[in-house]
C-alpha cells in the first residue's frame, strides 16, 4: 500500500518534470524564433529607411542637374554612386524592393547621359524611383 502511493507520487512527480521541461523547451524556441524575425524585421526596415533617403538625395541630384544646369551639385557620377549603393542596400530587404532597385539602376543606365537636357529623361529616373519608393512603402507597412 505504502510502495503504492509512493509510486503513484514519484509517477506524478516525473511527469511534471517532463511537461516543464517540453514547456520550456517550447517556450524558448518560441522566444528565439520571435527574436530572429523582430532582427530580420529591424534590419529590413533600417535598410528601407537608408534607402529612402538616398532615393529621395538621387532625386534631388536629378533635379539639379537637369533644371539648375549644375553639373557639379549634379554630377552624374554621383548619382552612380547613390544608385549603386541603393542596389546594394535592397539585397538587404525583400525581393520585391530588389527588383524595384534593379529597375531604376537600368532606367539610370540608360537616361544618365541624356538626363541633364532631356525631359523624358528625367521623367523616366523619376519614375522608377517613385515605384522602387511605393515598393519599399508597401514592404515597411507589412513588417510584423
Amino acid at each position: 500500500m505504502i510502495d503504492t502511493q509512493i509510486q503513484k507520487k514519484l509517477y506524478i512527480y516525473q511527469v511534471t518534470i517532463i511537461f516543464s521541461v517540453l514547456f520550456a523547451l517550447v517556450g524558448f524556441s518560441y522566444n528565439v524564433w520571435r527574436m530572429e524575425v523582430s532582427e530580420e524585421n529591424n534590419n529590413i526596415r533600417t535598410a528601407c529607411f537608408e534607402i529612402l533617403l538616398e532615393l529621395s538625395s538621387l532625386e534631388q541630384l536629378i533635379y539639379i542637374a537637369h533644371y539648375d544646369g549644375d553639373i557639379k551639385e549634379g554630377s552624374p557620377r554621383k548619382g552612380w554612386v547613390k544608385v549603386g549603393l541603393i542596389a546594394d542596400l535592397s539585397v538587404l530587404t525583400t525581393n520585391s524592393v530588389e527588383r524595384q532597385t534593379a529597375i531604376l539602376k537600368k532606367v539610370w543606365s540608360e537616361h544618365w547621359t541624356t538626363m541633364i537636357n532631356n525631359r523624358d529623361s528625367v521623367d523616366q529616373i523619376v519614375k522608377a524611383i517613385d515605384s522602387a519608393r511605393s515598393e519599399i512603402k508597401l514592404v515597411l507597412s507589412s513588417l510584423e
